[in-house]
């Protein structure tokens, strides 16, 4: 029987991973849809994915299926075929490619069992997550960029939003989507009867979004099919202007894509234009923060003295 869980250290699988010889592409799906056995379609599919030798972070939970994954390229349509045959409800799943790969996102599989594929802390029961806003393209999007009544909208996290986003998108405060749809509905009363576009990396949180949107009365709700990825790829492949600057944020080890040259942000330490993303080198902090290459020689890496000291001294 294989085992259902990985065994092996991440310094060994790290290392593997440096020496395979074979190029990997990124791809990133999801799906809501009723799974009755969650745990019993984790084992099964994680055997699948294994035999693939697939990479990457997936949770399911009885409203569906959320992932992020690497495999190599001369499997992807394999794993492409194997997944929307997997389930009925997933014969049509989208796959979004990665934009910016390096083929090192992920090192290991890592499937796992959520209440949630998105953390959303929505307790009414009469909300109908199925009720959701209109897919579009991105031909539309740029349309809508155009259109002065409408007003986009960025259901990311703050960090995410502070080194990519749409022209003039507003963004929702809050440090986790559960805290941002606590706000995202009386935050755009104001503009309730105009069109709202919601985006975000992938195409999950804004579908969850624009469904409760609808849920509290908004009507002209569109959501961004495939989200900025699916944006991205198309509007290049379409030859049309791209609207989204900056970097796109990721959730793997490449930390973000790049989009566009324009650099938003800035370094967290000493103010300076700069947009790229680490983790602080002190363990016991590991602090996602932005970093120029002259404050991490001086700070070693770390997000304070208080941290670079501590990592001098452990």
């Amino acid at each position: 029987m294989s085992l259902l869980y990985n065994t092996t250290p991440n310094k060994e699988l790290k290392r593997r991973l440096l020496l395979e010889p074979q190029k990997r592409i990124t791809v990133s799906f999801y799906k809501y849809f009723t799974i009755t056995s969650p745990y019993e379609f984790r084992d099964s599919l994680y055997v699948v994915l294994a035999n693939l030798k697939v990479f990457g972070r997936i949770y399911v939970a009885k409203e569906g299926i959320n992932a992020q994954v690497s495999v190599p390229c001369g499997l992807y349509s394999k794993m492409e075929k194997m997944l929307h045959e997997f389930d009925p409800h997933m014969s049509s799943m989208h796959m979004n490619i990665a934009l910016d790969d390096n083929g090192r996102s992920f090192w290991v599989l890592r499937l796992k069992v959520r209440p949630r594929i998105v953390a959303d802390g929505i307790t009414d029961v009469s909300f109908n997550s199925s009720d959701v806003g209109m897919h579009i393209n991105a031909k539309t999007v740029n349309l809508l960029q155009d259109d002065c009544e409408a007003v986009f909208v960025d259901v990311r996290n703050y960090y995410e939003y502070q080194v990519g986003h749409f022209n003039k998108a507003l963004s929702i405060p809050g440090n986790t989507f559960r805290q941002q749809l606590s706000i995202i509905v009386d935050m755009l009363k104001k503009y309730k009867k105009q069109k709202i576009v919601l985006y975000c990396t992938g195409g999950i949180r804004c579908e969850k979004a624009s469904a409760w949107m609808r849920h509290h009365g908004y009507e002209n709700v569109y959501q961004i099919k495939g989200g900025v990825i699916n944006y991205v790829r198309q509007a290049r492949v379409q030859g049309l202007p791209v609207h989204f600057i900056g970097k796109n944020f990721v959730f793997d080890q490449r930390m973000s894509e790049c989009i566009s040259r324009d650099v938003l942000a800035h370094c967290n330490q000493c103010g300076n234009s700069y947009d790229s993303y680490q983790n602080c080198k002190n363990n016991h902090c590991h602090k996602l923060f932005i970093q120029c290459p002259a404050c991490a020689d001086q700070f070693n890496h770390c997000c304070s003295m208080f941290c670079m000291q501590r990592l001098l001294v452990s």
